[in-house]
């Protein structure tokens, strides 16, 4: 079996940068799910998402070296790259439907911006663990997907150094850490590896906690925000109350074809 298969970075205009994420287009239906984690973890990128045409929309599933996840943003980003610029779709707007719901993306000039729903979070007593897998004391504990960890400044993110064992037996999916920027209105670093991803290098996803968090604290509905991860990547985002807009570039890195099956 050949499955058309491109590798995307996303959340950047530059080479060797941003998050990497497999696009596989299959025809009419879903492999069978063994399959699809195997490529997953074959490809071993933080994500590899799966996409069927429909008459109206595009079908899209997402899945990491190790589990299926309900909600990825660099891959979705990734995906509507393809369909844009290798595919020669038309028009200014995607729709995907996904584990999520409908998820839409909009092409604006030169950038992509997804609408994704709003992760509400909620205050919280910080486990022990927590302090133990970051091996610092954030200022500001809440709790949502992910345990949501605030700091005073971008450098104080910038030093941790995780316990990916420790954070791994949180209650959450994983655990975000952010500050106010330097050059920007706010920095995160994202940490997974209970999903098979130690750091993350730029998460769409996160974007729905961290937007309305910021935009709250700040006052502001538009932010530019960057991923402080080894590889980096920025995104251009709104407070939409109920759902967030998280804009971003995207670049081809591979394009080709998989023999799976």
């Amino acid at each position: 079996m050949l499955i058309p298969y491109f590798e995307v970075l996303a959340f950047t205009n530059r080479q060797f940068a941003g998050n990497p994420a497999g696009v596989c287009l299959l025809t009419d239906e879903w492999l069978p799910e063994a399959l699809m984690q195997q490529i997953a973890a074959e490809n071993n990128l933080a994500e590899t998402a799966f996409v069927i045409e429909r008459q109206d929309h595009f079908d899209l599933r997402w899945f990491t070296p190790t589990v299926e996840v309900d909600l990825c943003g660099h891959a979705t980003l990734a995906s509507t790259h393809v369909l844009f610029h290798h595919l020669g779709r038309k028009g200014d707007l995607v729709r995907f439907q996904s584990r999520s719901g409908e998820l839409r993306v909009n092409k604006i000039d030169a950038r992509l911006v997804l609408d994704f729903p709003t992760q509400p979070l909620s205050k919280c007593e910080p486990p022990a663990k927590l302090m133990e897998g970051l091996r610092t004391k954030p200022r500001e504990v809440l709790k949502g997907r992910d345990y949501f960890a605030v700091f005073e400044r971008e450098e104080d993110v910038r030093a941790i150094n995780p316990d990916f064992q420790v954070i791994a037996e949180l209650d959450a999916q994983g655990v975000i850490v952010t500050a106010p920027g330097n050059d920007c209105d706010f920095v995160s670093r994202y940490f997974v590896p209970g999903a098979g991803i130690p750091e993350d290098p730029v998460t769409g996803s996160t974007h729905c906690a961290l937007v309305p968090y910021w935009s709250k604290r700040l006052g502001k509905r538009e932010l530019y925000a960057r991923q402080i991860s080894k590889r980096g990547g920025e995104l251009f985002c709104e407070d939409r109350v109920e759902r967030v807009g998280i804009g971003g570039n995207a670049m081809t890195y591979v394009e080709g074809k998989l023999y799976a099956g």
